[in-house]
């Protein structure tokens, strides 16, 4: 499936988006201060992947916003979906993976070297488009055979108006969207084509306004579509073709038998687990968006980058709870049940919340693309890694008591010394400059 943002423009010149869609460190005592969610980046897409054996559940989260009279969605499909395949699903389950997932920043105080060492709780911290008029596909119908265009499917779901068509060649397919209203831009059909000789089908949806009325809310919900086929996998090349620029794409994906990665593109981790200078902890917005950059810009443009991967029964720290079984069920995981195997109370260490789901593992993956470093979908394997992973950054604080022993003087040239090489990581992770590094220390 498509899985990327498309934007096509309608007659009147009008712009419709598409959605196409290590080891844990030591745990110690800290505070959680603060998360890299997907709102640090622009123009990004959220995509929820449910997998396991053929089976599979998509959820595309939809950042449209604008008139719903000019929305329409078009996503190539490995297969027909029908009517049960399909629902729409709430955006706050997509929000509340992202905030799971993201990558987090973590801070400790260094306890008075003079005084016997105190270990503390842990205290968790939350911290701080448009469309044109959409034609009525119906008219159009009759014309679609003339064409090679086939419509399978036809059906409402929720606030949304779906087809799912098949075509012959893409030149007919381009025809047929033109003819109900869609300008498609160039280059589109060479891609169209490429999905029809995988005998791909397309999955087109627009918004129905008397459903929408009854739905209430300013926002679009998310689709859910589900389908078996052995192909894991995420077409993005749509969404290329009339990108003025490159797009982040999040992807958590959702199995029981560990990690996902990409088999076509190289998967790395994100760096972690590193000491940062302090003044990141009100900076964090722009810090973590130049790291990402940073290790994209290491794997030549075209990596896939990891920032977090954990069974979902627990989570060191935890920057949301994780999601419940009910939420999880929401989004596809058919696996989950209430039996005395899932639902046993068991011993459980301090940072495991009670109520989680077992045998779900989520993998979450980071991609910025556009068409030159991404010719190719995004294919993916479980690999059955269940080594826990996360983007984790540390904020170390000095003791700035009263001092009053022989110890005092090696821990201020130890705390100088994590300083120095606390700017020096933080140069190496973002690229910037140390003057400026020290500056952004002082004010």
């Amino acid at each position: 499936m498509i899985l990327s943002k498309f934007k096509l423009a309608l007659t009147g010149g009008v712009a419709l988006s598409m959605l196409a869609i290590a080891a844990p460190a030591s745990a110690f005592c800290g505070f959680y201060v603060a998360k890299a969610d997907t709102d640090l980046f622009n123009e990004s897409s959220k995509v929820a992947i449910v997998r396991d054996g053929d089976r599979t559940v998509i959820t595309m989260a939809n950042d449209y916003e604008g008139d719903p009279t000019e929305f329409a969605m078009v996503i190539p499909v490995p297969t027909v979906i029908t009517k049960n395949q399909v629902h729409v699903s709430d955006v706050s389950l997509l929000d509340h993976l992202d905030a799971y997932t993201a990558p987090r920043l973590v801070e400790y105080h260094d306890s008075n070297p003079c005084a016997p060492e105190v270990m503390e709780d842990e205290i968790i911290v939350t911290a701080g488009r448009r469309q044109g008029p959409v034609l009525a596909m119906s008219k159009n119908l009759e014309s679609a055979a003339d064409l090679g265009v086939t419509i399978e499917e036809t059906f409402t779901v929720g606030e949304y108006d779906i087809l799912v068509l098949s075509a012959r060649e893409s030149s007919g397919l381009q025809t047929w969207l033109t003819t109900n209203g869609y300008k498609i831009p160039d280059g589109a059909d060479r891609v169209l084509d490429s999905y029809i000789k995988q005998d791909m089908k397309f999955f087109v949806a627009k918004v129905n306004l008397e459903e929408k009325a009854k739905a209430g809310g300013e926002m679009l919900r998310p689709i859910a579509v589900a389908f078996e086929s052995p192909k894991f996998m995420l077409p993005i090349r749509l969404g290329t073709v009339n990108s003025k620029g490159s797009q982040d794409l999040f992807v958590y994906a959702l199995t029981r038998n560990g990690r996902v990665e990409t088999t076509n593109y190289r998967t790395t981790k994100i760096p972690t687990d590193v000491n940062l200078p302090e003044f990141v902890e009100g900076d964090f917005a722009n810090v973590y968006p130049a790291m990402f950059s940073k290790a994209i810009d290491r794997e030549g443009g075209s990596g896939v980058v990891m920032e977090y991967a954990w069974d979902m029964n627990w989570c060191d720290p935890c920057a949301a709870d994780p999601l419940s079984n009910e939420e999880l069920r929401e989004l596809g995981v058919f696996w989950l049940n209430d039996d005395v195997s899932y639902g046993k109370p068991q011993p459980m260490p301090r940072r495991i919340r009670p109520q989680m789901a077992k045998d779900v593992y989520v993998t979450r993956l980071h991609v910025r693309y556009d068409a030159e470093s991404f010719p190719e979908d995004l294919k993916f394997k479980t690999t059955g890694d269940k080594q826990n992973f996360q983007g984790r950054y540390i904020l170390r604080h000095a003791y700035e008591g009263e001092m009053a022993c022989p110890e005092a003087v090696q821990y201020k040239r130890q705390v100088n010394t994590r300083k120095d090489t606390e700017i020096k990581t933080l140069a190496n992770l973002t690229g910037w400059e140390r003057s400026y590094i020290q500056h952004q220390i002082k004010s």
